[in-house]
């Protein structure tokens, strides 16, 4: 018997006539109308090529094709039920497997190395494949084709039915300078900023950044000097030269060459960053991939309490 394209309620139908011998009282409980609940009967009838089920004096007679049906499919049925009332658990203990992240180069800096170490800790058979992402649209082209799990990136201008996000990790720029450049001495106002060479971080290879925005509505232009993608190459740089550079908070205080930095608060008005979590909506409730999400926002909220441990230099 070819089973494509078989309506399974029909199953549930059969299922409540076997109980109840009764098609009235079978359509009760099915939740259908008498005559849907006939015309089911009829429909399985034709379907197994047996009466199935005869009429009497005292209700509906099953056949023996009926007799031999009823258990299996009784059976069937709540092992489908229970399978899809059933929210399965997630042990992150005894769990192997691979979960698959798109971080771009800030997120993968700050938050893998507590990441990790939670994971040595509460899941220690959990594999993490970090797949680089540069900007939000590539990140929702690898959610989409299913080769990511979730990713981190900054915030998109309107919403979008099929990804769900939740604000990740926060922080705020800072310009460095080497920490025997003069203006970083004299302090850096807004004049001297704009004399100086600048290097702006742009993952996707643009000219034109945040900084350069904030400028434009004053009628400002910086000079630039050099565009990298990646955010963390940017205090050695600085370090070595007598260009500066505006960059997050974190790149500058976590990196080797911090202690050859002046890190100070740059000299016009930007916004706090944050990254989002972000995630597609068909694994929005499956429960190792909730784990993981809960784990990246708690590891986040540890990064973010820590951020202020040291201070602005001036």
């Amino acid at each position: 018997m070819d089973f494509h394209g078989i309506d399974l309620n029909l199953l549930v139908a059969f299922d409540a006539l076997a109980s109840e011998r009764n098609v009235t009282r079978a359509a009760t409980r099915v939740g259908v109308s008498q005559p849907a609940m006939s015309a089911a009967l009829s429909r399985l009838r034709t379907l197994l090529g047996d009466p199935l089920f005869l009429r009497s004096a005292n209700g509906l007679l099953p056949t023996q094709r009926a007799r031999d049906l009823a258990g299996p499919v009784a059976a069937a049925l709540r092992q489908i039920e229970s399978a899809m009332m059933s929210k399965p658990a997630f042990d992150p203990a005894n769990a192997v497997l691979t979960f698959n992240l798109g971080l771009p180069d800030y997120p993968s800096f700050v938050l893998l190395p507590t990441l990790l170490s939670a994971l040595e800790v509460q899941a220690p058979g959990v594999t993490l494949n970090v797949h680089a992402v540069n900007g939000r649209d590539a990140a929702i082209e690898l959610l989409d084709s299913g080769v990511i799990d979730a990713a981190i990136s900054v915030p998109a201008a309107e919403e979008d039915g099929r990804i769900k996000a939740r604000p990740l990790l926060r922080d705020e720029f800072v310009t460095v300078l080497a920490s025997d450049h003069p203006a970083a001495r004299a302090g850096l106002d807004l004049p001297a900023y704009l004399e100086l060479q600048h290097v702006l971080v742009s993952p996707e290879g643009h000219l034109y950044g945040l900084v350069d925005r904030a400028l434009a509505e004053q009628g400002l232009k910086r000079r630039l000097a050099l565009t990298l993608p990646h955010m963390f190459a940017v205090p050695p740089i600085i370090a070595q030269t007598r260009m500066t550079s505006t960059i997050l908070k974190r790149a500058a205080l976590h990196a080797q060459a911090s202690h050859q930095l002046a890190i100070l608060p740059p000299p016009l008005a930007l916004p706090e960053i944050v990254f989002d979590l972000m995630w597609h909506r068909r694994s929005d409730t499956h429960a190792a991939q909730s784990w993981l999400r809960d784990l990246l926002a708690a590891q986040a909220a540890t990064v973010d309490a820590s951020s202020g441990t040291r201070a602005i230099r001036r």
